[in-house]
């Protein structure tokens, strides 16, 4: 899809996109398969009538204009991708119904848009690094891990249930069959909280009822009974622990994978830490404050995206508000704050990858989409031309572009110790005079707040 772009006053511009045949033939068949199956001609099934049929009964002026409607969204936002321009508004369409499907097809978008700021200088730019070292307890947490995946369980008989001890009980909950021996470890997370901490301090031979909450909106009666305890004797930690746990033959062996996994682990974070201060230093170096409809477009998304994560879980928006300690106030602002503080890193690496003449070809996103299709195990060619359809194709080239734009710049700014960034956080200037925002470690495409 081939686009010209015509730069106007007051930073708008006006699109012309050129719709290749191809596309246009695949508009008008979603659009009479829509309308086939949404008007009743008796006669026929829905779904099941005739083009000419269904030309007679519409008109060939509805179904081009269904055809158009349809789609012209999405090709605008695609030749807007491929363009480069941050549409802030819906833009306004001029244009003729096509004749013909089978011929190319012109339409003209205008539009206003956000306009890129000149990014500062990242090589002169000093961002605090952390060491990636192994903390001793770390270790020892995996090696306490293992520890327990082949401890021996003993009975207990001087002591009520506590935390880490195999309970089996017998659970009598109102409405339901009951369960018998069934087994729990206490803090794993299989019961629910109530129940844990009601199991705790208990004895064999004990019976409790507890009270517990089913939903947001019912409770529950349960019946507990324990029966025996045990408790996990764990074994030394030695070569032999290394051979029941591992493949490795020695501790020494066993010690130095964990090492290597946990250090491996802890330099990816470092390095997302850097990538994420590198981009808000640059943003703050080049002063750009984002605002205005792409903002408020944004802090939408993620509102709706939180919205979506709390309700997968089966809590509602007014009960996070209520529970966070927050007032549906605060939290719209702190949504439009990390809104505009994400738009702003967008808008510093496009100019960035600009400034690098990153470009990103076709195959360089065909080959990343295949790679996903072949672990979904969905047709990579058909996924392509899903992505094509719906537009989503150019934003991941779009992702893949800011990506290598912040390689590049968290590759070239000047790497500090933390402590040394912290001292020099310290000292008061007039510049550091300005609201706290929230921030959170952020690469090109995570645009879901926490």
């Amino acid at each position: 899809m081939e686009a010209q772009v015509e730069e106007l006053a007051d930073n708008r511009v006006r699109l012309t996109v050129d719709v290749p045949r191809a596309q246009m033939e695949h508009a008008f068949e979603h659009a009479a398969s829509d309308l086939a199956e949404s008007v009743k001609i008796p006669g026929f099934r829905k779904g099941k009538v005739p083009m000419p049929v269904l030309l007679a009964r519409v008109g060939r002026d509805r179904l081009h204009s269904e055809a158009v409607e349809s789609h012209i969204g999405s090709w605008f936002m695609t030749a807007a991708a491929r363009s480069r321009i941050r549409p802030v508004e819906q833009p306004e369409y001029e244009y003729e119904l096509p004749e013909d499907p089978e011929q190319d097809w012109r339409f003209t978008a205008t539009v206003s848009v956000q306009p890129l700021p000149e990014p500062a200088d990242w090589t002169q730019l000093e961002v605090p690094a952390p060491d990636a070292e192994v903390p001793e307890d770390f270790i020892e947490h995996e090696l306490n891990v293992l520890r327990s995946s082949v401890a021996e369980l003993t009975p207990v008989e001087d002591r009520p249930a506590q935390p880490g001890d195999t309970v089996v009980l017998d659970l009598l909950v109102e409405g339901q069959e009951p369960q018998r021996d069934y087994v729990v470890e206490l803090g794993a997370g299989r019961l629910v909280p109530e129940l844990e901490q009601a199991i705790v301090g208990m004895s064999p031979g004990e019976t409790r009822d507890v009270e517990f909450q089913r939903s947001a909106d019912e409770t529950a009666n349960v019946e507990l009974a324990v029966k025996e305890i045990k408790e996990k004797v764990l074994p030394p930690v030695d070569d032999d622990l290394a051979r029941a746990a591992s493949e490795f033959e020695t501790l020494e062996e066993l010690r130095a994978d964990i090492v290597s996994r946990l250090r491996e682990q802890i330099e990816d974070e470092v390095e997302s830490a850097v990538r994420g201060a590198a981009v808000d230093a640059l943003v703050d170096a080049t002063g750009v404050e984002a605002g205005g409809p792409l903002v408020d477009a944004r802090a939408r998304t993620l509102l709706n995206n939180l919205a979506r994560s709390l309700a997968a879980r089966g809590i509602s928006l007014e009960t996070y508000v209520a529970l966070s300690g927050q007032s549906p106030e605060e939290l719209s602002a702190q949504i439009r704050a990390e809104a505009a503080q994400s738009v702003a890193r967008e808008l510093v690496l496009e100019a960035a990858a600009d400034k690098l003449g990153i470009d990103v070809p076709d195959s360089e996103v065909e080959e990343l989409v295949r790679e996903e299709a072949l672990v979904a195990g969905d047709d990579p060619d058909d996924l392509i031309q899903r992505l094509r359809d719906a537009g989503t194709f150019e934003d991941l080239r779009e992702d893949i572009r800011l990506r290598a734009a912040l390689d590049r710049i968290a590759s070239e700014v000047k790497r500090i110790p933390v402590e040394l960034a912290e001292a020099r956080e310290a000292i008061w200037t007039p510049e550091k005079e300005k609201p706290d925002t929230p921030t959170k470690l952020w690469t090109p495409g995570s645009k879901e707040t926490a």
